[in-house]
Protein backbone atom coordinates (compact mmCIF):
# COMPACT_ATOMS: atom_id res chain seq x y z
CA UNK A 1 0.00 0.00 0.00
CA UNK A 2 1.67 3.23 -1.29
CA UNK A 3 2.03 6.62 1.32
CA UNK A 4 -1.38 8.18 -0.27
CA UNK A 5 -3.56 5.34 0.03
CA UNK A 6 -2.48 5.13 4.00
CA UNK A 7 -2.55 8.86 4.17
CA UNK A 8 -5.78 9.05 2.43
CA UNK A 9 -7.23 5.98 5.04
CA UNK A 10 -5.69 7.75 7.84
CA UNK A 11 -7.91 10.89 6.72
CA UNK A 12 -11.17 9.35 6.75
CA UNK A 13 -10.44 7.23 10.23
CA UNK A 14 -9.40 10.83 11.71
CA UNK A 15 -13.00 11.95 10.16
CA UNK A 16 -15.05 9.28 11.39
CA UNK A 17 -13.71 9.67 14.94
CA UNK A 18 -14.20 13.39 14.91
CA UNK A 19 -17.72 13.51 13.82
CA UNK A 20 -18.55 10.46 16.12
CA UNK A 21 -17.22 12.50 18.64
CA UNK A 22 -19.05 15.83 17.79
CA UNK A 23 -22.57 13.41 17.70
CA UNK A 24 -22.43 12.71 20.84
CA UNK A 25 -21.66 15.80 22.40
CA UNK A 26 -24.26 17.44 20.29
CA UNK A 27 -26.96 14.81 21.35
CA UNK A 28 -26.14 14.97 25.17
CA UNK A 29 -26.12 18.71 25.05
CA UNK A 30 -29.64 18.75 23.23
CA UNK A 31 -30.75 16.09 25.70
CA UNK A 32 -29.79 18.18 28.60
CA UNK A 33 -31.42 21.50 27.65
CA UNK A 34 -35.05 19.62 26.02
CA UNK A 35 -35.30 17.00 28.55
CA UNK A 36 -37.09 18.28 32.09
CA UNK A 37 -35.87 17.03 35.47
CA UNK A 38 -38.23 14.81 38.04
CA UNK A 39 -37.99 15.58 41.60
CA UNK A 40 -34.60 13.28 41.88
CA UNK A 41 -32.92 14.48 39.17
CA UNK A 42 -33.53 12.03 36.34
CA UNK A 43 -34.16 13.50 32.79
CA UNK A 44 -37.67 13.21 31.30
CA UNK A 45 -38.88 13.86 27.48
CA UNK A 46 -42.14 12.46 25.65
CA UNK A 47 -43.34 10.75 28.39
CA UNK A 48 -40.30 8.46 29.25
CA UNK A 49 -37.49 8.96 31.91
CA UNK A 50 -33.85 8.10 31.15
CA UNK A 51 -31.66 6.95 33.89
CA UNK A 52 -28.31 5.59 34.55
CA UNK A 53 -27.82 2.18 36.35
CA UNK A 54 -25.85 2.47 39.54
CA UNK A 55 -26.49 -0.58 41.12
CA UNK A 56 -25.93 -4.68 40.59
CA UNK A 57 -29.27 -5.54 41.53
CA UNK A 58 -30.15 -6.04 38.69
CA UNK A 59 -27.01 -7.65 37.30
CA UNK A 60 -26.69 -11.17 35.80
CA UNK A 61 -27.39 -14.45 38.42
CA UNK A 62 -27.29 -17.80 37.92
CA UNK A 63 -30.13 -18.03 40.87
CA UNK A 64 -32.42 -16.28 38.59
CA UNK A 65 -33.93 -17.41 35.56
CA UNK A 66 -35.02 -14.20 33.34
CA UNK A 67 -35.18 -15.88 29.86
CA UNK A 68 -38.66 -15.76 29.60
CA UNK A 69 -38.60 -12.14 30.46
CA UNK A 70 -39.02 -9.32 27.97
CA UNK A 71 -35.89 -7.42 30.01
CA UNK A 72 -33.37 -9.32 30.69
CA UNK A 73 -30.48 -8.17 33.32
CA UNK A 74 -29.45 -5.15 33.79
CA UNK A 75 -26.05 -4.34 33.84
CA UNK A 76 -24.41 -1.55 35.89
CA UNK A 77 -24.18 1.55 34.31
CA UNK A 78 -26.90 0.77 32.01
CA UNK A 79 -29.17 3.45 30.35
CA UNK A 80 -32.86 2.56 31.09
CA UNK A 81 -35.72 3.98 29.28
CA UNK A 82 -38.87 4.04 31.37
CA UNK A 83 -42.28 4.47 30.46
CA UNK A 84 -43.97 7.15 33.07
CA UNK A 85 -46.90 6.65 34.97
CA UNK A 86 -49.69 8.24 33.26
CA UNK A 87 -50.47 11.97 34.44
CA UNK A 88 -53.93 10.96 34.43
CA UNK A 89 -55.23 9.57 37.72
CA UNK A 90 -58.05 8.07 36.26
CA UNK A 91 -55.43 6.06 34.22
CA UNK A 92 -53.41 4.68 36.82
CA UNK A 93 -55.90 1.44 37.51
CA UNK A 94 -55.71 0.28 33.83
CA UNK A 95 -51.86 1.14 33.57
CA UNK A 96 -51.38 -1.34 36.68
CA UNK A 97 -53.43 -3.65 35.65
CA UNK A 98 -51.52 -4.33 32.40
CA UNK A 99 -48.34 -4.80 34.74
CA UNK A 100 -47.49 -8.75 34.74
CA UNK A 101 -44.53 -10.72 36.98
CA UNK A 102 -41.10 -10.30 35.40
CA UNK A 103 -42.45 -6.49 33.86
CA UNK A 104 -39.32 -4.22 35.23
CA UNK A 105 -40.73 -0.79 37.57
CA UNK A 106 -38.52 2.08 38.57
CA UNK A 107 -40.02 3.43 42.05
CA UNK A 108 -39.05 5.04 44.95
CA UNK A 109 -38.85 3.70 48.41
CA UNK A 110 -38.31 4.61 52.09
CA UNK A 111 -36.30 3.11 54.12
CA UNK A 112 -33.79 5.13 55.93
CA UNK A 113 -34.40 7.71 53.02
CA UNK A 114 -36.06 7.36 49.92
CA UNK A 115 -34.15 6.29 47.06
CA UNK A 116 -35.02 5.29 43.84
CA UNK A 117 -35.12 1.85 42.79
CA UNK A 118 -35.15 -0.67 39.53
CA UNK A 119 -36.50 -4.04 40.71
CA UNK A 120 -38.53 -6.84 38.91
CA UNK A 121 -42.12 -7.09 39.93
CA UNK A 122 -42.43 -10.61 42.05
CA UNK A 123 -46.43 -10.89 42.57
CA UNK A 124 -49.06 -8.64 41.73
CA UNK A 125 -52.20 -8.65 43.16
CA UNK A 126 -55.46 -5.99 42.26
CA UNK A 127 -56.69 -5.42 45.83
CA UNK A 128 -61.10 -6.63 46.25
CA UNK A 129 -61.23 -2.47 47.67
CA UNK A 130 -59.23 -0.88 45.41
CA UNK A 131 -55.86 -0.51 44.45
CA UNK A 132 -52.48 -3.25 43.77
CA UNK A 133 -50.37 -4.86 46.02
CA UNK A 134 -46.81 -4.99 44.35
CA UNK A 135 -44.06 -7.37 45.58
CA UNK A 136 -40.32 -6.62 44.02
CA UNK A 137 -36.75 -7.81 44.24
CA UNK A 138 -33.84 -7.53 42.29
CA UNK A 139 -32.50 -10.18 40.54
CA UNK A 140 -28.80 -10.83 41.54
CA UNK A 141 -29.22 -12.57 44.87
CA UNK A 142 -25.73 -12.25 45.35
CA UNK A 143 -25.70 -8.43 45.67
CA UNK A 144 -26.24 -7.00 49.39
CA UNK A 145 -28.71 -4.10 47.68
CA UNK A 146 -31.42 -6.92 46.30
CA UNK A 147 -31.36 -8.52 49.53
CA UNK A 148 -34.50 -6.96 50.68
CA UNK A 149 -37.93 -7.22 48.76
CA UNK A 150 -40.22 -4.12 48.33
CA UNK A 151 -44.02 -3.70 48.63
CA UNK A 152 -45.97 -1.18 47.31
CA UNK A 153 -49.86 -0.73 48.10
CA UNK A 154 -50.67 1.46 45.12
CA UNK A 155 -53.98 2.86 47.33
CA UNK A 156 -52.66 4.00 50.09
CA UNK A 157 -52.71 8.04 49.46
CA UNK A 158 -48.89 10.28 49.36
CA UNK A 159 -47.53 7.04 49.55
CA UNK A 160 -43.71 7.56 49.79
CA UNK A 161 -43.43 4.03 48.53
CA UNK A 162 -44.76 5.17 44.87
CA UNK A 163 -44.42 3.74 41.17
CA UNK A 164 -42.88 6.47 38.72
CA UNK A 165 -42.89 4.07 35.41
CA UNK A 166 -42.29 0.55 33.37
CA UNK A 167 -38.84 -0.67 32.11
CA UNK A 168 -39.49 -0.54 28.73
CA UNK A 169 -35.46 -1.26 27.15
CA UNK A 170 -32.03 -0.42 28.08
CA UNK A 171 -28.78 0.72 26.08
CA UNK A 172 -25.88 -0.93 27.72
CA UNK A 173 -23.09 1.12 25.57
CA UNK A 174 -25.27 4.74 25.62
CA UNK A 175 -25.33 3.89 29.51
CA UNK A 176 -21.92 3.17 29.83
CA UNK A 177 -20.80 6.76 27.63
CA UNK A 178 -22.84 8.76 29.42
CA UNK A 179 -21.78 7.66 32.53
CA UNK A 180 -17.99 8.23 30.92
CA UNK A 181 -19.16 11.37 30.66
CA UNK A 182 -20.40 12.50 33.63
CA UNK A 183 -16.75 12.14 35.49
CA UNK A 184 -14.01 14.41 34.99
CA UNK A 185 -11.93 11.89 32.50
CA UNK A 186 -14.46 11.90 30.60
CA UNK A 187 -15.43 15.07 30.58
CA UNK A 188 -11.87 15.98 29.39
CA UNK A 189 -11.44 12.67 26.62
CA UNK A 190 -15.22 12.79 25.02
CA UNK A 191 -15.40 16.90 25.01
CA UNK A 192 -12.61 18.99 25.59
CA UNK A 193 -10.50 16.78 23.65
CA UNK A 194 -12.51 16.35 20.62
CA UNK A 195 -12.55 19.69 20.69
CA UNK A 196 -8.80 20.36 20.87
CA UNK A 197 -8.48 17.53 17.87
CA UNK A 198 -10.90 19.80 15.75
CA UNK A 199 -9.15 22.88 15.98
CA UNK A 200 -5.68 20.98 15.40
CA UNK A 201 -7.13 19.39 12.27
CA UNK A 202 -8.67 22.48 10.72
CA UNK A 203 -5.24 24.08 11.88
CA UNK A 204 -3.46 21.46 9.94
CA UNK A 205 -5.54 22.03 7.17
CA UNK A 206 -5.09 25.71 7.03
CA UNK A 207 -1.58 25.38 7.06
CA UNK A 208 -1.65 23.10 4.05
CA UNK A 209 -3.57 25.23 1.88
CA UNK A 210 -1.04 27.97 3.06
CA UNK A 211 1.54 25.59 2.07
CA UNK A 212 0.40 24.60 -0.94
CA UNK A 213 -0.31 28.16 -1.96
CA UNK A 214 3.43 28.86 -1.20
CA UNK A 215 4.07 25.92 -3.24
CA UNK A 216 1.92 27.09 -6.20
CA UNK A 217 3.69 30.73 -5.89
CA UNK A 218 6.83 29.67 -5.91
CA UNK A 219 6.68 26.83 -8.85
CA UNK A 220 5.14 30.45 -10.66
CA UNK A 221 7.79 32.36 -10.25
CA UNK A 222 10.15 29.58 -10.85
CA UNK A 223 8.58 28.83 -14.23
CA UNK A 224 8.58 32.88 -14.99
CA UNK A 225 12.29 32.76 -14.20
CA UNK A 226 12.90 29.90 -16.45
CA UNK A 227 11.15 31.50 -19.29
CA UNK A 228 13.07 34.76 -18.80
CA UNK A 229 16.12 32.45 -19.00
CA UNK A 230 15.13 30.89 -21.84
CA UNK A 231 14.33 33.75 -23.89
CA UNK A 232 17.62 35.49 -23.03
CA UNK A 233 19.26 32.18 -24.20
CA UNK A 234 17.65 32.48 -27.07
CA UNK A 235 18.52 36.02 -27.98
CA UNK A 236 21.96 35.21 -26.84
CA UNK A 237 22.02 32.34 -29.98
CA UNK A 238 20.53 34.87 -32.20
CA UNK A 239 23.53 37.01 -31.43
CA UNK A 240 25.95 34.75 -31.65
CA UNK A 241 24.35 33.46 -35.43
CA UNK A 242 24.78 36.95 -36.38
CA UNK A 243 27.66 37.87 -35.76
CA UNK A 244 28.97 34.14 -37.11
CA UNK A 245 27.57 35.50 -40.01
CA UNK A 246 29.25 38.84 -40.10
CA UNK A 247 32.32 36.87 -39.07
CA UNK A 248 31.98 34.92 -42.55
CA UNK A 249 30.98 37.47 -44.74
CA UNK A 250 34.04 39.97 -43.50
CA UNK A 251 36.57 37.11 -44.60
CA UNK A 252 35.49 35.63 -47.84
CA UNK A 253 37.76 37.51 -51.21
CA UNK A 254 37.41 39.59 -53.21
CA UNK A 255 35.61 38.86 -56.41
CA UNK A 256 37.32 39.08 -60.25
CA UNK A 257 34.48 42.12 -60.95
CA UNK A 258 36.42 44.34 -57.59
CA UNK A 259 39.62 43.23 -58.77
CA UNK A 260 39.50 44.57 -62.57
CA UNK A 261 38.06 47.87 -61.18
CA UNK A 262 41.50 47.77 -58.83
CA UNK A 263 43.79 47.66 -61.80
Amino acid sequence: MDKEKIQKIGKIALDVVTYFFLALCIFTVVFTITSKRSPDGASEMFGYQFRIVTSDSMAACEFTDVSSFAIKDIPLRSMLFIETMPEDKTKHDDWYRALKVGDVLTFRYVYVNQVTITHRITAITEKETGGFIIELAGDNKTSESSQLMQTIDTSVPNNTNYVIGRVTGQAKLLGALMSFLMEPIGIILMVILPCFVIIMFEALKIYRVLTDEKKKKARAESAEKDSELEDLRRRLAELEAMKAQMATQSAEPPTTENKEEEG
